[in-house]
């Protein structure tokens, strides 16, 4: 099953599209763990460490530390 990470900007009515969709669809939000009010790097190292997908509309800053750690 995919994980989700839901960043703290991610849209409400998108996951609520998705429970509607898939009730058993594994997902939490950023500012449900300890990670509320991190920076960016540690939320995608958090990310990849618990074997999850992040989503999230940042795709100012997000998409830079993401290809940082690609590369």
């Amino acid at each position: 099953m995919i994980r989700f990470l839901l960043d703290e900007n991610f849209n409400r009515k998108i996951v609520r599209g998705l429970r509607a969709r898939q009730p058993d669809v594994d997902m939490i939000r950023v500012q449900d763990t300890e990670l509320s009010g991190a920076d960016d790097p540690a939320v995608l190292e958090w990310a990849a460490k618990a074997g999850r997908i992040l989503l999230t509309h940042d795709l100012d800053t997000m998409t830079k530390y993401a290809n940082e750690r690609i590369a």
